[in-house]
Parts: structure tokens; C-alpha cells; sequence
């Protein structure tokens, strides 16, 4: 998508706040991910949608969760939470190597227009960690673009077309009032202001003095005021037939859906959607901006791949890169992004040099971790230096490397679509075909002697001094250790220190599975009683 639609677009929607760069308003908040151009052109970033806890997703991670299991878990979190902010970054590629970034915030709030009225948790870790890297909750609050999914919006079209709204009674019988008043003296042409109106209700406000007075004429004037005109019948009639009337309800709808334009537009333009860790942040954008986030899984997935048909999960890339390069261990996104910009990482002529755009250059100059639009710069340069080293590696070192985005995204297609799972029963989530089975170390299986009330919690700080192991419950007194990491098994099944009441050994399924067990004692049973009806029944007579 070129640089100038979005520009356009924004302005012609006129959502409240407007698009601000990073050097003039700087936004924290939630949703990750890029968007880049297939033919390397321009590079559309879009990201930074994480949801309103970013150190903890709501719900618990384990290695035993399916698939199936992982989407039903993290979609109660999605329900229960909003996003914030989401960041946009648009990476232009200048020349062959050469990108220059565009990077903007946006603040978000859930559409509160007509009947609108969305509720939501918050997290008070969130509140503490995102007030800690400067998270500004006024302006989300008070400035907050609004958006609203298909659902949403067919309800909010209905009541638009019926002319029912939830506009406060004080606030219109306080319009009413004045204006009532004003309009019996008032001469042809003559106007009043009303103030202190919020986004939506100068829209509602204007829809029920039309309705009700036919002799006035309304007009918004910026964003809290309101302009009414005394005007003849004639000259009403003229005014409602205008196309630049701001309160057709097409316009209405239009502004009510905030931020959701913008994000059918990317939707529409099928370009690659690239993020880190951006399983959540593809819920948040289906659930806000798209649907309900559906019960079915498999459903989700299909969603998800019709509407961004090439995703790239740069956490998915990097630790393919991290396995080819003796880099040191990283965790986070900013320190992925300062070892592949250090020394450590090796420079050639043709490595991407990514420059901010000349509004933006607050990101070359400091770091803003958990800010939105910087994350996006992030995450698109993460994935152009990652792609230059994984292509480096495909090409001989005689021949000069070919990097342009195009050869990026050759590079790139076995990881395409395959968004990483931070802790779960696969290691990534396939959105254009079956996730591939996980290789993992076996599974253990604890024995509980002589200590009963054990629950999970008290056997996982049992195991706690020597690795980290996901547990669960297997029967009365029998327990599940998993783990991702073979030498964390090899270490519990040598080490003779843990607690004697608790035996572990390798998990065997026809020896310790309670429905197994349970159908060889039911099998026993019969067998046994089988054999001794035939004993104490003796041999049958044969008679002739």
C-alpha cells in the first residue's frame, strides 16, 4: 500500500485524535506486528496491538495445552480486555538497501457511540508496568480513536437508521432547553453555540433538534461544539439535500467505525502482516476490529488466513537465525533488535540500512521499549536484518547478495504463516494448513507415597531447585511433569536428591493411564469370575 493512501484516508475519516509522529505525541500500548509490500516498494508496518497486561496474558501458558486449548484459554483473555494503542509503521524502500520508516501511535478506545456501550478488565500489573514506561491513561481515556467489529456495527446501523440513542437526558434536555428558549426571539439567520458536548453525543445532540425543531439548522463546529442556525423552511430543505452535510448517517457510521477503516483498508490491500509473538495480537485484531473471536479454533484460523493470507512471525525467524549464529541469548524484542544492530552481526554493503523519517528521528536518537509505534520499527527491522542473514547464508560469499524485499520474502516462505506459541503443545500454529506435531522430551509420571493432599502447585516447588516443569494431575496420587527441555528430564531421572515420598519414572500410557488401569481391573474382574464359574460349575455333561 502506497504512503500517500493512508495520509488520505486518515483525513478523510477525521478520527478525533490525529495521526501523530513519535516526536510530537508518543502513545503506549498494544498491538504488534508489520506489514510489508510484496514488491519491496513501500513496506507498510503495522503493529503494536498488545493487550492491556503486557506481563501477563491473562491466563496461564503450559506445555500440555493443544492448540484447541491454547485458543479456548487465550480467548476468554481477548473478551475480558481492550487494546489501548496501536502503532503504525510505514518502511519505504528508497533504494536497493535503503528503507526509510514512517512510525505513528494511536490511541484507542472502544466505540461508546448510540447503544454502544463495551465493558472491559483491567490489570493492576498492566496499569503499574505500562505507567512505568509512560503510558499516558488521560489520553487514552479522553482521545481515544473509536472502533467497533462487524457485530457492533450492524446493531449501531440499526439504531442509526431507527433514530433511537443513549444520549444522556441532562445533556439533551440541557440542549433542548437553550436552544427552545433562543429560537422564539431568534431572527433568520442568527445562530448559538452550544458547548461541551463529547465526540458522539454533537452528532446525537444535532440528529434530535433537526427531528425536533424544523426551523433551525445544525453544524459541528471542532470537536465539543455546536453550532445551530435559525434558517427558513427553503432554506432547510437545501441544507439537508447537501452532500457536505456532516450528520449523514453514512458519515455518521463512518466516524462511529474510528479506526476500523483504516484497518479494512490493510485488510483490503493483502499485504504481508509480519509481528513478534503475535498469536494475542492476531486475536485482538480479529475480536476488535473484525468479529467475535469464534468457539471454533480451526474457524478462527480460516479468518485469520482470509484476511492476511501471508503472516510472518519474527520471533518464528530469529530463532532459526539465533541457531545459525553464535549470538548471545536474548529475550525481548529491543534486544534482539540491539544485537543484530551491534558488532556482533558482521556488516556488509549490502545490509538493509534503515533510517527514521526526519518527523520520526525521536526513535534514532533514544529508546522508547513499550511504546507502540516504536515496537513497529522494531519489528520491521528485525525482520529485514534477520532476512539479510538467513539470505547470506543461502548465497555464496562470491556472488553479491540480491536484497532486495522481494528476495527477502523468498527467503523467508518456510516460515511464512507460522506464528510462534510462547509455551504450549506445538511449537507454532500453522494459519495455512495443520500444525506440526512438537518434538518433545517424554512426558514423567510422579508417584505420591504416604503424603496425600499434594496438588500441582506443591509437586512443581518440589521440582522447582532443579528445573522448571509444567504439571498435571494424573489421578489420586499420581502427577505429569513436561517439559521442553531434554537435559530438564535427563537431570530429574539421575538426580536421587528429590523427595522420597515422591517416585518419578518415564510415562508409559498402558501402564499408567487411570482408563487403561481401569480396564484391565474391569477385565481381570470378569476374567476372574469367569473362571471360577467355570470351576465350580464343573465341565458341562454330554448326553446322548
Amino acid at each position: 500500500m502506497a504512503l500517500p493512501l493512508i495520509w488520505s484516508l486518515l483525513g478523510y475519516i477525521q478520527l478525533p485524535p490525529k495521526i501523530t509522529s513519535p516526536g510530537k505525541s508518543c502513545w503506549a500500548g498494544n498491538v504488534r506486528g508489520t506489514c510489508c509490500s510484496s514488491s519491496g516498494r513501500a513496506a507498510c508496518a503495522f503493529a503494536n496491538l498488545l493487550v492491556s497486561i503486557p506481563s501477563n496474558s491473562g491466563f496461564v501458558h503450559s506445555l500440555f495445552d493443544s492448540p484447541v486449548e491454547l485458543y479456548l484459554k487465550a480467548r476468554q483473555s481477548v473478551q475480558r480486555f481492550t487494546v489501548t494503542q496501536l502503532g503504525l509503521a510505514i518502511f519505504s524502500n528508497e533504494n536497493s538497501n535503503k528503507y526509510v520508516v514512517h512510525s505513528y501511535n494511536f490511541f484507542l478506545f472502544p466505540s461508546t457511540w448510540g447503544v454502544t456501550d463495551v465493558e472491559f478488565a483491567l490489570s493492576a500489573s498492566s496499569i503499574q508496568f505500562l505507567s512505568h514506561y509512560g503510558f499516558d491513561y488521560n489520553k487514552f481515556l479522553k482521545d481515544g480513536i473509536p472502533y467497533m467489529n462487524e457485530v457492533q456495527e450492524k446493531i449501531f446501523s440499526q439504531h442509526l437508521l431507527a433514530g433511537s440513542w443513549n444520549i444522556s437526558r441532562d445533556v439533551l434536555k440541557k440542549a433542548i432547553d437553550e436552544v427552545t428558549c433562543w429560537v422564539g426571539a431568534a431572527e433568520e439567520e442568527e445562530t448559538l453555540i452550544l458547548q461541551d458536548l463529547s465526540g458522539y453525543q454533537v452528532f446525537e445532540v444535532q440528529l434530535v433538534l433537526r427531528q425536533a425543531l424544523q426551523n433551525v439548522w445544525t453544524q459541528p463546529l471542532g470537536d465539543k461544539k455546536v453550532m445551530v442556525k435559525k434558517v427558513s423552511p427553503q432554506h432547510r430543505w437545501l441544507l439537508e439535500n447537501s452532500p457536505y452535510d456532516s450528520c449523514r448517517k453514512e458519515l455518521i457510521l463512518l466516524s462511529a467505525r474510528g479506526f476500523t477503516n483504516l484497518f479494512q483498508t490493510l485488510v483490503k490491500a493483502k499485504k504481508p502482516l509480519v509481528g513478534h509473538n503475535m498469536l494475542m495480537d492476531l486475536m485482538h485484531l480479529h475480536d476488535k476490529f473484525y468479529k467475535p473471536l469464534p468457539e471454533s479454533y480451526e474457524e478462527f484460523k480460516r479468518n485469520i488466513h482470509n484476511l492476511f493470507p501471508v503472516l510472518i512471525d519474527t520471533k518464528t525467524v530469529t530463532k532459526s537465525v539465533w541457531k545459525k549464529h553464535p549470538f548471545p541469548r536474548v529475550s525481548n524484542l529491543l534486544e534482539i533488535y540491539s544485537v543484530l544492530c551491534s558488532n556482533l552481526n558482521s556488516k556488509d554493503p549490502t545490509c538493509p540500512v534503515i533510517t527514521p523519517a526526519s518527523d520520526c528521528s525521536r526513535y534514532a536518537e533514544k529508546k522508547c521499549p513499550h511504546e507502540a509505534g516504536y515496537d513497529a520499527f522494531l519489528c520491521g527491522s528485525v525482520l529485514l536484518k534477520s532476512a539479510h542473514l538467513l539470505l547470506c547464508g543461502y548465497t555464496d560469499d562470491a556472488v553479491e547478495v540480491d536484497s532486495s524485499f522481494s528476495r527477502y520474502l523468498t527467503v523467508l516462505a518456510e516460515y511464512l504463516n507460522k506464528v510462534n506459541v510462547i509455551r504450549g503443545g506445538v511449537a507454532s500454529i500453522n494459519f495455512s494448513g495443520e500444525d506440526a506435531p512438537c518434538q518433545r522430551p517424554p512426558l514423567l509420571v510422579v508417584h505420591v507415597r504416604g503424603w496425600s493432599g499434594l496438588n500441582e502447585r506443591q509437586i512443581r516447588q518440589e521440582f522447582k531447585a532443579l528445573c522448571h516443569f509444567d504439571v498435571r494431575r494424573l489421578s489420586k496420587d499420581q502427577f505429569l511433569l513436561l517439559s521442553n527441555k531434554f537435559k530438564h528430564v535427563r537431570r530429574v531421572l539421575r538426580d536421587a536428591n528429590h523427595p522420597p515420598r515422591l517416585g518419578v519414572s518415564i510415562y508409559r500410557h498402558w501402564r499408567h493411564s487411570p482408563s487403561i488401569s481401569c480396564l484391565l481391573q474391569v477385565s481381570g474382574i470378569v476374567a476372574l469370575w469367569s473362571l471360577l464359574a467355570f470351576v465350580l460349575g464343573g465341565a458341562p455333561c454330554c448326553s446322548f
